[in-house]
């Protein structure tokens, strides 16, 4: 663990100069400066100063628990292809029915779709990368093209098609993919 940079992060999160940091734990800008470029280190006592100055404890100091991931790319999708179907999906975040909402990247092949989606407590959202599609809620039917986007609660049976093919990014919330 890179005690200096931690220190450094923690005080610049709190908003606050080496000199504050330091007037408050009672020590020089200096040596606030050194630990944080790792040039020294701080007794046992200094360093539980410093840390209550900054509103932590040791614990969770020393807390070394995996940073979320945020940013995906392409070797983490998870992909489904439906021959059935003529679709394609891609979970483009990775374990996303856990969260309030799921977005797919979803490929239709000419004359493709989706499986019909039963009335659910949710909503749905989608973006068309290209191609043209048509949603298809309840008994309507509504045509959206490459640029386009659409919305909808999902309390009626839906489903997309697409006649030539299409690409688009679709959100479901809560996940029903």
């Amino acid at each position: 663990m890179d005690i200096g940079a931690k220190l450094k992060e923690l005080r610049v999160l709190k908003g606050l100069t080496q000199e504050e940091l330091a007037d408050r734990a009672e020590l020089s800008k200096g040596f606030i400066s050194q630990l944080e470029r790792d040039l020294t280190s701080p007794s046992i006592a200094t360093l539980l100063d410093i840390l209550q100055c900054l509103g932590t404890s040791v614990g969770e100091f020393f807390n070394e628990s995996p940073e979320e991931q945020i940013v995906f790319g392409k070797s983490d999708y998870f992909e489904k292809h439906d021959a059935e179907l003529k679709n394609a999906i891609k979970w483009i975040i990775p374990n996303a029915q856990k969260n309030m909402m799921e977005p797919i990247l979803l490929t239709l092949e000419a004359g493709g779709e989706t499986y019909p989606d039963n009335p659910h407590e949710g909503e749905e959202f989608g973006y068309v990368l290209q191609g043209n599609i048509s949603i298809h809620i309840g008994n309507k039917t509504y045509k959206a093209k490459k640029g386009e986007s659409f919305y909808f609660v999902s309390d009626k049976k839906h489903y997309l098609s697409s006649k030539a093919g299409a690409a688009l990014i679709w959100v479901s919330s809560p996940p029903s993919f």
